[in-house]
């Protein structure tokens, strides 16, 4: 397990000295260790674990270090990352092992003085019982408990109120659920589900969505039969629900203007039976080929996929029954899938609400008269949502709001709903509904 240990260490320094996308440094670390199939579920877990918490755990460190000007090493402070965490949030690890193979670590490090100084820390740390720092106001003690920044957490209380708030940090931690579509285009449900079942895979299927169903297996989506047959594609229940809202009829033209890698257009195409035209569109043309062979695989010959920049009207796309602007943003509703986020800065997502309202606005020049317009995004900001769309509608008389439909149940006479997690156990999601009345 010390191995499994060593990879963690080491795979999260990689990330911090190089700003390295997380998942994609864990794969390439994994596929080419020689651990057994249990210690990389280890190290997996203590990996996303570690970046998770990593404000909390930093935190303590600090708090607990006898001389608070030394500057860390990288690793010596990732070994004691990876110590704290086992301590605090992994049940499975004697707090013993925690301790001594964090020691056994810092010993490879060339400082000499470094596992004197990790042993010391962990242990007290485990003498006063792992108690947390405390702090003078409600919200920063919020931050440190749910390792979430200030800015966030305030940011969530004033724009949504507590309810809303606790969700989302409740919700920012652990594995999020394996939501798939099924595609009845060209077999039935219900074969599909056997198919599973028939590969050894339990799910559950949503009780507000047909063809949604939730995956529980420790193995790879891609690698399964089902997906390799284009039975299913991946995709949250937020966004089949934005394409729900969009409600595509066989033999209309839709267009899905910031597509890649193209989940929602897939959806739409099934939604329509592979009848009509679905035109999706992304700026990078690598992009463009992730639909184009997702699409393939899944034999929907009614989408045609092309590079195009959303925010400049482009007279060579036709007008549309349905047009969807699923627009870039903060992503800070899928935090649980993409922990970093919560450690960028606020000043990274100032020129996001005029990009996507330019998008937005470009998006409504190609709708039809009595046609529809959706626009979403995965994030929880009022700036990013709401008021994109207030403005939308105050300059352009031409549209108006309207019910988001019978897939939202309750929900369906809103024109506009903010998912949190807590909800249908989602990623956190907005999408609101227009039509063109002149």
């Amino acid at each position: 397990m010390n191995s499994a240990r060593k990879l963690v260490v080491r795979t999260l320094t990689k990330v911090d000295d190089n700003n390295s996308y997380s998942n994609i440094v864990l794969s390439n670390a994994l596929e080419n260790s020689e651990l057994s199939a249990q210690d990389k579920k280890f190290a997996s877990a203590l990996f996303y674990g570690v970046i998770e918490r990593k404000l909390t755990l930093d935190e303590i460190i600090a708090h607990y270090s006898v001389n608070k000007h030394d500057k860390l090493s990288s690793e010596i402070r990732n070994i004691l990352r990876c110590g704290i965490y086992q301590l605090l949030y992994m049940d499975s690890v004697p707090d013993n092992a925690a301790v001594d193979e964090s020691v056994k670590l810092a010993k490879t490090n060339k400082n000499p003085a470094s596992a004197g100084f990790v042993n010391a820390l962990l242990r007290e740390f485990v003498r006063r019982s792992k108690a947390l720092p405390k702090r003078s106001s409600r919200v920063e003690q919020l931050c440190l408990e749910y390792s979430c920044p200030v800015w966030l957490v305030s940011k969530w209380l004033s724009e949504y109120g507590e309810k809303v708030c606790f969700d989302m940090l409740d919700t920012s931690f652990g594995q999020p659920p394996t939501t798939v579509r099924v595609n009845t285009v060209f077999a039935p449900l219900d074969d599909t589900l056997k198919l599973l079942s028939d590969e050894g895979i339990m799910f559950s299927r949503s009780k507000v969505l047909e063809n949604c169903i939730d995956l529980y297996f420790s193995g790879s989506v891609e690698q399964t039969q089902a997906y390799k047959s284009g039975r299913i594609h991946v995709q949250d229940m937020s966004s089949q629900f934005c394409a729900a809202a969009l409600d595509p009829r066989p033999s209309e033209t839709v267009l899905d203007l910031c597509s890649a890698p193209g989940g929602k257009t897939f959806t739409i195409a099934e939604m329509m039976d592979n009848r009509g035209k679905v035109l999706a569109f992304d700026l990078h043309t690598n992009r463009v080929k992730l639909i184009q062979s997702g699409a393939h695989r899944l034999g929907l010959d009614c989408i045609t996929a092309h590079t195009n920049d959303a925010k400049v009207f482009n007279e060579q796309i036709p007008k549309a029954d349905k047009v969807l602007c699923d627009v870039p943003c903060s992503g800070l509703g899928v935090i649980r899938r993409k922990p970093e986020i919560k450690y960028k800065k606020p000043e990274d997502f100032e020129r996001l609400p005029q990009i996507q309202y330019d998008i937005l606005e470009t998006s409504s020049k190609y709708v039809k008269q009595d046609g529809v317009l959706v626009y979403s995004t995965c994030t929880l900001s009022r700036t990013e949502n709401d008021e994109v769309v207030d403005r939308f509608l105050k300059e352009h008389c031409e549209f108006s709001s309207c019910e988001l439909g019978e897939a939202f149940g309750n929900d369906r006479h809103k024109s506009r709903l903010t998912f949190t997690p807590y909800k249908y156990d989602s990623d956190g999601f907005f999408v609101a509904k227009f039509r063109r009345i002149r």
